[in-house]
């Protein structure tokens, strides 16, 4: 009896090989490789092909120690669209709603109809990328629906249904950083010339607080603060639902400038005697519940009319920071204003508008070209 058989005596064991699901097995009997224990190995081989062929082979019950124990259980079967149905149901009660429906997005309009069908087993790299090659949506939405795929897929690795990750092999696509555009005060003033007053109201308040729209629109006339003169941030409107900011740090002060201050003045007409949320929708006189109402019904029409190039609404902030910084406004406090945890995305966002700090930077370096006594120094 020899190795062709897949019979194969190994020291004081011996081994049988054969192969299940695709995948060859190799599994070691504690058995001395006498003509009696080599006979009962070869008769255990073709029982265990025969329950291959009529889809009666349980692994684990001629294995039960072997680590290939799991393949052909329900876990070794499990189909992407089942571990995705998994993450999704988890992920509700974790990450907050916006997150969770880019996420469900991501699933069922992506990763389902692509990957679905497909066993945990058998994705591969190969398979990813080409996928990522055929798609149309930009290089960030792509990132973002491989997250859930991603996850599942470590988690599969963890729990040993699979020998490999293929996304460790799978590199987030590069994304180029959107330049902010900034809008010049006199496209401000033409923006603003267009709007209704309560529009008004909204967009200069927003020109001047530098607020996420979602956070303008879960405005409370009881978070202003008159005798201070500011706007306590404490809260945003997202996906018509109320929530905290994301950190610690989006709770805040903000300084009310007296465009903003005059903007307050001016609705207080609309709302105020309601005492509850600020800004209203004009026509319907009722809460903003999306930054999609404000963009179709208020600012693409009011750009247009303005003649203004279309920027999104999210530029107002871009303004806000651009405006101050130009100024002279210290980078930190601006930072703080707008609800970052440090200055390093003002420096990273908007460093072309902060202006030098001494005028006279460099020069004295710049002096030594004309000292012949650094010649030999410079002479490099």
């Amino acid at each position: 009896m020899d190795g062709k058989q897949g019979i194969n005596p190994r020291g004081k064991s011996i081994q049988i090989d054969f192969y299940y699901l695709g995948i060859r097995c190799r599994e070691t009997l504690k058995l001395e490789p006498t003509k009696a224990n080599l006979t009962f190995a070869k008769r255990l081989k073709s029982t265990i092909q025969h329950e291959i062929a009529i889809g009666t082979f349980v692994y684990s019950k001629h294995f039960p120690q072997s680590k290939n124990a799991i393949l052909g259980s329900k876990t070794s079967i499990k189909t992407i669209e089942e571990a995705l149905n998994d993450y999704i149901k988890s992920a509700r009660r974790t990450c907050a709603l916006s997150t969770w429906k880019n996420y469900y997005s991501a699933i069922e309009h992506h990763l389902k109809p692509s990957f679905g069908h497909i066993k945990l087993v058998d994705l591969t790299a190969s398979t990813i990328k080409i996928w990522m090659g055929g798609l149309t949506i930009s290089p960030k939405r792509i990132n973002n629906v491989l997250i859930p795929l991603r996850t599942i897929l470590k988690d599969a690795f963890f729990d040993e249904i699979i020998d490999r990750n293929p996304m460790d092999r799978v590199s987030n696509l590069p994304v180029r950083q959107e330049e902010p555009q900034p809008f010049t005060p006199d496209e401000v003033s033409r923006i603003l010339a267009e709007l209704p007053q309560q529009g008004k109201n909204l967009i200069q308040f927003a020109f001047w607080t530098g607020l996420r729209t979602s956070e303008l629109i879960a405005l409370e006339w009881g978070d202003i603060d008159w005798e201070q003169g500011v706007v306590r941030v404490r809260r945003a409107c997202v996906h018509k639902k109320i929530k905290q900011p994301k950190t610690k740090f989006g709770e805040r002060d903000v300084l009310l400038f007296p465009p903003a201050m005059n903007a307050l003045k001016d609705q207080k007409q609309f709302s105020y005697l309601a005492d509850g949320r600020i800004f209203l929708n004009p026509r319907t006189n009722k809460p903003w519940e999306t930054d999609g109402q404000i963009r179709k019904t208020l600012w693409q029409s009011a750009l247009k009319k303005a003649g203004v190039i279309y920027r999104n609404p999210y530029q107002t902030r871009h303004t806000y920071a651009s405006t101050l910084l130009s100024l002279g406004e210290e980078p930190m406090w601006v930072s703080q204003q707008m609800g970052h945890k440090d200055w390093a995305m003002i420096r990273k966002r908007y460093g072309r508008w902060i202006p030098a700090v001494n005028k006279e930077a460099g020069s004295k370096v710049m002096s030594l070209w004309s000292q012949d006594s650094h010649k030999d120094l410079l002479n490099v």
